[in-house]
């Protein structure tokens, strides 16, 4: 019953529905199915199957948006049970990530710390428009692996470097990897200003993250 159920879930975030999924996430409550494994074997599946199609040009950015809200959904609904029962999501680390200074670009850095969190990193999502020492703070505060920062605008991308020399200054270079990305952002301006990583898009960005904290 339970593996019907599970095609189900991932069927809803291929289809990008979030209201079936949170049915489902529920329903998966109300069967005693494990939260941990109605998300693993259920929605995770749903969430890799757009990620293969998207890279491979079959499916489009709109999708990700909408299989990302999906899967938010279902976590809603199943990380409370989660922490009720005693458990946790297993982390594979702990991610600040924010828009820029000046620039107020929303869709793809959400989408990014979405499918950061739907891949078992712990996300705190600090908006748009964030000053450089907000980042700093943050990072100091939640203990962060990883800083991300987008920025759409090449007069807002500057800030990106800002951001890297006030870690330098704060003593927390060391043992924080840098993430960029937006659309005028580079692999060379990425290197120029020293980040430890780059990708176009967010399930590239998830990819990247892995790598830098050796998952």
């Amino acid at each position: 019953m339970s593996d019907e159920l599970f095609q189900a879930m991932a069927q809803s975030v291929i289809d990008g529905d979030p209201d079936v999924a949170a049915d489902l996430a529920r329903r998966a409550v109300e069967q005693g199915i494990d939260p941990l494994e109605a998300i693993n074997k259920g929605f995770v599946p749903g969430v890799d199957y757009v990620g293969e199609q998207y890279s491979k040009g079959e499916m489009f950015l709109p999708d990700l948006v909408l299989a990302g809200e999906a899967m938010k959904a279902a976590i809603a609904v199943l990380e409370p049970e989660i922490t009720r029962k005693g458990g946790q999501r297993q982390t594979l680390g702990t991610v600040v990530i924010g828009t820029v200074e000046g620039d107020i670009h929303d869709i793809g850095k959400t989408l990014v710390a979405t499918m950061l969190s739907v891949g078992g990193f712990r996300v705190y999502d600090l908006g748009v428009d964030v000053p450089v020492p907000t980042f700093v703070e943050k990072a100091r505060e939640v203990n962060a692996d990883i800083v991300g920062m987008s920025a759409l605008l090449t007069t807002t991308m500057v800030r990106q470097r800002d951001v890297i020399e006030a870690l330098e200054d704060a003593g927390l270079r060391s043992r924080v990897k840098v993430m960029v990305g937006g659309a005028p952002v580079t692999r060379s301006w990425a290197q120029e200003i020293g980040a430890d990583g780059y990708s176009e898009d967010a399930i590239g960005a998830v990819a990247v993250a892995r790598q830098l904290l050796g998952k």
